[in-house]
């Protein structure tokens, strides 16, 4: 038997006992329910799991991208963030940048500890630390500090999205799960949408109590964190089989037996850390989430700027920043509902990420002074790159069947695919090219989109290959076949 990675907690010994002596009598082939009783426990667990699964990532991308905002709220007066800190625009590029780093270090053994940990305790525990960092960056002075707190932020918000989506494979089937990935990432967009609005407001409380505006953005924004990490700790299940009861436990041990994660299975062990590694078509995957993380980061961190650069200065330029995240949002969900409904989650990853494309070309190639046909633009750029990130994340962990693998496979797609794939998106939009409309931003992302759009439509024609090849093989006898 291989050696586990992490060894079995001996306080919970006797409950997965229980729960493996629950699997073995309950769950039998004959145990049967209605649609409607599978619905009502899904309404359930959507209104239980959902709104503080979204409230947990809105605050977390709040506190992440405040510092786009931070970095020219109040400019004109000279009392934005790059010029307090004393930093230049490649230090501050730097502070960007280690936030990445960190957050591509630490996502995978995030992952681990929340099974080890339990799923509340552990995000409780980021959370709480993100937001007690978050309000640390109002006091930075300069570039080391700022660099050094941003470095450790990253460490502390690393694991809570690859977290999010592994902690939905316990509670949903496969084909549930975009839509739900997409409500959770929809709040990021609607922080963007909120992080203008907020940093709009505080603008306006410069030099109070003798702190500039965008210290107070970081202190007001990072408490709620904190206050709200007591809330997750009690309030956020952990696992069906230990917070429902009676014949909905029994239903969603049922419905989950093939498709979902397991609490009580073994931790991971090397040979599943192997298997899962050398799954060279999960490469793929990872390749196309590297591809859209550019547009994400860079839009994350810059949309501030780039509103500024289309004729809205100052406080008004974090006004403008808001619609293209309140687009983005309801684009997220209509998509990804699409996307689960008919199975065709590489297509919608596909036709998204060709509309963002389309976005940032015209963006480009329209006059530099065309500000209204090209902040249109920049709407439709940012609702395609943000639309095929959930059905991307809903068609890996759709195809990886153990607990132990999907857990490491979202890990290593979010840190190696989208942590360092955010890396170039930090660098992309230099505050010299302002003034011709960024194109180097543009077209970069513009790229990368268009690989990503080319990547889906590949790994579809693959996975509709593999089918038909395990349909053939299969002597008529029921097999698994990968999603769409």
């Amino acid at each position: 038997m291989a050696h586990s990675i992490e060894e079995m907690d001996p306080d919970k010994e006797k409950q997965l006992d229980e729960v493996e002596v629950s699997r073995n009598n309950e769950l039998t082939p004959e145990f049967e329910y209605s649609q409607a009783e599978e619905q009502a426990l899904l309404r359930k667990q959507d209104l239980t799991i959902l709104p503080l699964c979204a409230a947990i990532y809105f605050l977390c991308y709040l506190d992440r991208s405040n510092i786009g905002n931070a970095r020219i709220l109040n400019s004109s007066t000279h009392n934005d963030m790059q010029t307090e800190t004393h930093s230049t625009q490649y230090q501050f590029n730097i502070a960007l940048m280690v936030f990445l780093v960190a957050y591509a270090t630490f996502e995978v053994p995030s992952n681990i500890l929340l099974k080890k940990l339990r799923p509340s305790r552990w995000i409780a525990f980021l959370m709480f630390s993100w937001g007690a960092i978050t309000m640390g960056l109002g006091g930075v002075q300069n570039f080391s500090s700022l660099a050094a707190v941003r470095f450790i932020l990253g460490a502390s918000e690393a694991g809570l999205f690859p977290g999010l989506v592994y902690y939905l494979t316990f509670w949903y089937k496969s084909d549930e799960r975009s839509v739900r990935v997409a409500s959770i990432l929809a709040s990021a967009t609607l922080a963007g949408a909120f992080g203008g609005a907020i940093a709009y407001g505080i603008g306006h409380m410069n030099g109070a109590s003798g702190l500039s505006a965008w210290r107070w953005l970081f202190i007001i924004e990072g408490a709620p964190s904190c206050v709200s990490s007591l809330f997750v700790l009690f309030f956020l299940p952990d696992y069906p089989e230990e917070h429902l009861k009676g014949r909905e436990r029994e239903i969603a041990l049922a419905r989950l037996k093939v498709e979902g994660s397991k609490s009580h299975h073994r931790s991971m062990t090397w040979q599943d850390a192997k298997t899962t590694l050398t799954d060279w078509r999960l490469y793929g995957h990872y390749l196309i989430y590297f591809g859209i993380s550019v547009p994400f980061s860079s839009l994350s961190l810059f949309t501030p700027s780039i509103t500024a650069g289309l004729g809205y200065k100052d406080l008004r330029a974090q006004l403008m920043s808001v619609p293209p995240y309140a687009v983005a949002y309801v684009t997220q969900i209509v998509g990804s509902w699409s996307a689960d409904h008919f199975n065709a989650r590489g297509i919608h990853s596909a036709v998204f990420s060709l509309l963002g494309a389309v976005g940032f070309i015209a963006m480009v190639t329209l006059p530099v002074d065309a500000y209204q046909h090209r902040y249109g633009c920049l709407i439709l750029a940012s609702a395609g790159s943000f639309a095929c990130v959930p059905p991307m994340l809903g068609w890996l962990s759709s195809n990886v069947y153990s607990t132990a693998s999907v857990g490491l496979a979202i890990a290593i797609n979010v840190s190696v695919g989208g942590g360092i794939g955010q890396i170039p998106g930090v660098w992309i939009y230099p505050k010299e090219e302002a003034a011709r409309g960024y194109p180097t931003g543009h077209w970069t992302n513009a790229g990368m989109l268009l690989m990503v759009s080319a990547g889906a439509v590949g790994l579809r024609v693959w996975y509709g290959y593999k089918n038909r090849q395990l349909l053939r093989e299969s002597n008529g006898q029921e097999v698994r076949l990968f999603r769409l």
